[in-house]
C-alpha cells in the first residue's frame, strides 16, 4: 500500500467531526505528530515562552517543597510527558521505585524512555502510549502513586474536561499527590507574545496541524493560504489559537468538501490561565485539595500540590 493511502481513521473523524461543526474546531491532541512533538519542544526554548522556564526554576529551587509532599519510593506517573526534561528534575531528588511516562506520541515517547533508561538504571521505566484525556487503566500497585502534569496542559482543556482529568487521576489506585503546573493570569501583551513569537515556531507548530491531515486524513489544505493567530479572551481568562482563511476557498477532506470564508477561523487551542481561587475551586471539582501552591517571585507561573479529599 503506497503512504499516501494509509489514512489515520481516528483523525479523519475528528477533522470531518470538528471541520464540519460552526465554529470549526480541532483538539489540540492533533498537534502531537513526532514533528509537532519536536516544534513543542523548540517553542519551549523561546524567549518569549516564559512558562517552560518559570517552571523549571520553580522546580530546581522549591523543590524541597515539593518533595515533602511525595512519599518514599513512590511511583511517578507523568501526563503528556514529551520529552520529560523538567522530570528529571524530580528523579534526582525524589525516592522513587518507578516512572511511567505517559505520550501519545509513541515513537517519541519510546525514545525518550530510552534515554530515561541510561540515565536511571536502578529506576523501573515503563511507557504507557495512550490519551490522558480518555478513560485510562492504571495497574494496582503497593506503592503510593504520585501524579506529575507539568506545563499549564491542563488549562488546554475545557474547564469541565479538567475536573474530569482531575476526578480520573483521583481514582487512580494508590494516589497519593498530584503536582500540577498551572500557568496563572498576567498582562495581556506578555500571554500573547508566549503564543505568537517572533521567529514564527508557534506559527508552524499551529500550521503543522494541516500538513498532517494533508498526510494522514486525504487532506488539500494550502498551508501558504492559511495563518496562525493568537488572541486573548478576557472573559474565559484563556489565550486562544487560531488557523485563519486568508481566503474563500474549498478544502477537501477524504473526499468530503469543506467551506472557508475568508477570515473564518479554525480554533485549535484554548490555554486557560489560573488565579489562586479559579485553582482551588477546579481541584475541588475533580475531588482534590490544594495543599500548596508554589510559585515563582513575580508569580507568572505556579506549581501546585494537590492531594485527594478523602472520599
Amino acid at each position: 500500500m503506497d503512504g499516501s493511502d494509509i489514512r489515520n481513521t481516528e483523525l479523519l473523524a475528528a477533522a470531518l467531526e470538528g471541520l464540519q461543526a460552526t465554529p470549526k474546531s480541532m483538539n489540540p491532541k492533533w498537534f502531537y505528530d513526532e514533528k509537532g512533538s519536536l516544534l513543542f519542544e523548540k517553542i519551549t526554548d523561546l524567549p518569549e515562552y516564559y512558562p517552560t522556564r518559570t517552571e523549571v526554576g520553580i522546580l530546581r529551587d522549591r523543590i524541597d517543597d515539593i518533595a515533602a509532599h511525595v512519599p518514599d519510593d513512590a511511583e511517578l506517573v507523568e501526563l503528556g510527558s514529551g520529552a520529560s526534561t523538567k522530570t528529571r528534575l524530580l528523579l534526582d531528588r525524589l525516592r522513587l521505585t518507578a516512572y511511567r511516562p505517559l505520550d501519545i506520541s509513541g515513537e517519541f515517547l519510546e525514545a525518550t524512555a530510552a534515554r530515561l533508561r541510561e540515565s536511571y538504571p536502578v529506576l523501573g521505566v515503563a511507557p504507557i502510549v495512550g490519551d490522558f484525556t480518555q478513560d485510562m487503566t492504571l495497574p494496582n500497585t503497593d506503592s503510593a502513586r504520585v501524579a506529575f502534569f507539568p506545563g499549564s496542559t491542563l488549562g488546554n482543556l475545557e474547564p469541565d474536561a479538567a475536573a474530569a482529568l482531575l476526578r480520573r487521576v483521583r481514582d487512580w489506585p494508590g494516589i497519593a499527590a498530584f503536582v500540577l503546573g498551572v500557568d496563572l493570569v498576567k498582562d495581556q501583551r506578555t500571554l500573547v507574545a508566549a503564543y505568537d513569537d517572533a521567529e514564527g515556531v508557534t506559527a508552524a507548530f499551529n500550521l503543522n496541524l494541516l500538513e498532517r491531515l494533508n498526510r494522514e486524513a486525504g487532506a488539500n489544505f494550502n498551508l501558504d493560504r492559511f495563518a496562525h493567530r493568537a488572541i486573548w479572551n478576557a472573559d474565559k481568562a484563556r489565550i486562544e489559537m487560531h488557523l485563519e482563511s486568508l481566503a474563500d476557498q474549498t478544502v477537501t477532506l477524504d473526499g468530503t468538501r469543506i467551506a472557508f470564508e475568508k477570515g473564518e477561523t479554525i480554533h485549535t487551542e484554548s490555554s486557560h490561565k489560573f488565579t489562586r481561587e479559579s485553582l482551588s475551586r477546579i481541584a475541588g471539582q475533580g475531588g482534590w485539595q490544594v495543599a500548596e501552591l508554589v510559585t515563582d517571585p513575580a508569580e507568572l507561573f505556579a506549581v501546585a500540590i494537590l492531594t485527594p479529599v478523602p472520599a
